[in-house]
């Protein structure tokens, strides 16, 4: 998962370097996208309600499981402006979401100079990687961006690079990737032979940063109608699908850090999806654009009934295809030729937990007979680890981590998906029919949500239980912990215990406990606390080398 926290701390390592090698930034920070042949008309947002706006045939509504849906069409710059005006209350919380947050981790006026001279730096060649379309979208959106984040990057640029976040977090923090897990089946494999696929987006910024999902539905110009989910401000493609069956989702691979930003992933796969109608106008598109990290690009078609997997990195490309199988499934690191020696992706392999989520893939799929869309759903909310053994809430070797942005459920050749509601992918999950959203949503003088109710997949009971209600305790006595530790400060005992209490099966609850022992010279239950959580699923090989670690230093005290 991406946390912010560190990806700052890897950012601020690379300021000095940065102003020195500052050349070439005066030219992106004025670039702009040519909107003279765009209709430039400023849309007149009509707000119906609190929660319906419209804008023409355009709407913004909320449906009754609290997601936003969009629905907008036009030429590229106009897009944006409509998305803008719709979205515009939207757009500014996501920024207070990420940005305020930056303002949170790097208080310091004079770090907040290096960080804007950081990104102007290391974004100064994006520009020319990104197609002017989604620039001239990306513009006519900044619009109604605030100006209270200025001191980080005009409006426009901030766009662009929110649109690199995906990238920027994984890449800068090395080992602590996106953990995402999808799965593809079909043939045999599926009630009815077609294809069926499932995903979580294992994306986390702040619990705020995924409140305000928006579920959008687009009517380009040029290129097919898509639907993506999506946030304020991004019209990259995390996951999504086309009305021609063509379905696209990302999952991040092991990369070096790179100097410089090229086209964001979820550029790539906005092209895709727009402009592919099967894999092999997919895998075109992919090999023409230059990306800066290391992309698993999970792609489904309708029309080959298959799912196959596009490997991209900067400096390689594969495709990986099973054709002995009626079964894909990706995590986090790479499976074609093209990587078998990939030193980077074999290190991956062993340290991090997407051997072990794919593992448990295959685990859970090879329980079932066939693959339904309520099966692919309670797969994707599983907490559990391998042979259903307890690892503890919250763990990424889960393929429900309990921090997921959103989960997706598509059958292309039907032209239906499933989006997961908040908490997480445990609520209901929503489900559409393409064919009919885009046949009624220009029509739609209500304005009234485009889900088809009769598909609903229901809430997951565990948000009733008391484990999830202890879950919740434990994320925040962690993160009360966790501060006391950082700035040297004493918790109650009581609160220790609480700690342990709330998830006890969770190697964290330990290691923090001995994290707090050791740092106030209590030897005895640090060593006591190291020793327990490693008899836990510890998440990475990084991790329990480091509890491994800390004991030897102890136990030689």
């Amino acid at each position: 998962m991406v946390k912010l926290t560190n990806l700052f701390s890897g950012t601020l390592c690379l300021f000095s370097l940065s102003l020195m090698l500052s050349c070439g930034v005066s030219k992106s920070l004025h670039d702009r996208p040519d909107i003279t042949s765009y209709d430039q008309t400023l849309p007149q947002r009509e707000e119906l309600n609190d929660s319906v706006f419209s804008v023409a045939d355009n709407f913004l509504t909320k449906n009754v499981a609290g997601q936003w849906e969009l629905y907008v069409s036009g030429d590229p710059y106009h897009r944006g402006l409509v998305m803008g005006s719709l979205t515009q209350e939207l757009l500014q919380y996501q920024e207070d979401a990420f940005f305020g947050k930056v303002e949170t981790l790097v208080p310091s006026k004079f770090k907040q100079y290096f960080l804007r001279k950081f990104l102007a730096w290391y974004n100064r060649k994006m520009y020319r990687h990104i197609p002017e379309e989604y620039k001239a979208e990306i513009y006519g959106l900044s619009k109604y961006a605030g100006d209270e984040y200025d001191n980080i990057a005009p409006a426009y640029m901030r766009g662009l690079y929110l649109h690199g976040a995906h990238d920027i977090g994984h890449a800068l923090q090395d080992l602590a990737l996106v953990g995402c897990s999808s799965f593809a089946a079909w043939g045999d494999r599926t009630e009815d032979g077609s294809l069926i696929i499932g995903r979580n987006f294992d994306f986390y910024a702040g619990d705020d940063f995924s409140k305000n999902k928006i579920i959008a539905f687009v009517n380009p110009t040029d290129g097919y109608k898509f639907m993506s989910v999506t946030w304020a401000g991004m019209i990259g493609i995390t996951s999504g699908m086309n009305v021609q069956g063509l379905t696209v989702t990302i999952n991040a691979g092991k990369s070096d850090i790179p100097w410089s930003a090229k086209t964001p992933i979820s550029i790539v796969t906005r092209e895709i999806l727009q402009y592919a109608s099967n894999i092999e106008e997919a895998i075109a598109i992919a090999k023409k654009r230059s990306v800066f990290v290391s992309e698993s690009i999970f792609i489904g078609s309708a029309s080959d009934n298959r799912a196959i997997l596009i490997e991209t990195s900067p400096d390689n490309f594969g495709v990986f295809e099973v054709p002995n199988s009626n079964q894909l499934i990706c995590t986090n690191h790479f499976q074609s030729e093209a990587y078998s020696d990939d030193k980077h992706n074999a290190k991956h392999i062993v340290e991090s937990h997407s051997l072990y989520r794919y593992e448990r893939l295959e685990e859970l799929l090879g329980e079932q007979p066939v693959v339904t869309p309520q099966i692919a759903a309670d797969i994707l909310r599983n907490t559990k680890g391998l042979e259903n053994s307890a690892i503890g809430y919250g763990n990424e070797k889960a393929l429900n981590q309990l921090l997921a942005h959103h989960a997706v459920i598509f059958k292309p050749a039907q032209g239906l998906v499933w989006v997961s509601s908040n908490p997480y992918q445990l609520g209901d999950f929503v489900a559409y029919d393409l064919n009919k959203v885009f046949a009624q949503a220009p029509n739609d003088s209500s304005k009234t949500s485009l889900q088809d109710v009769s598909l609903l997949i229901e809430k997951d009971p565990f948000i009733y239980t008391e484990a999830y209600q202890r879950y919740q305790e434990y994320r925040l006595l962690s993160s009360e912990v966790a501060k006391a530790i950082e700035e040297k400060e004493e918790v109650s005992p009581e609160i220790l215990e609480q700690l342990k209490a709330s998830n006890p099966d969770f190697w964290e609850a330990y290691y923090l406990r001995g994290q707090y022992y050791q740092q106030n010279g209590n030897i005895e239950e640090a060593i006591k606390a190291y020793e327990e959580a490693l008899t836990k699923e510890v998440t990475t090989l990084t991790d329990k080398e480091n509890i491994e670690k800390q004991l030897k230093k102890l136990k030689r005290k």
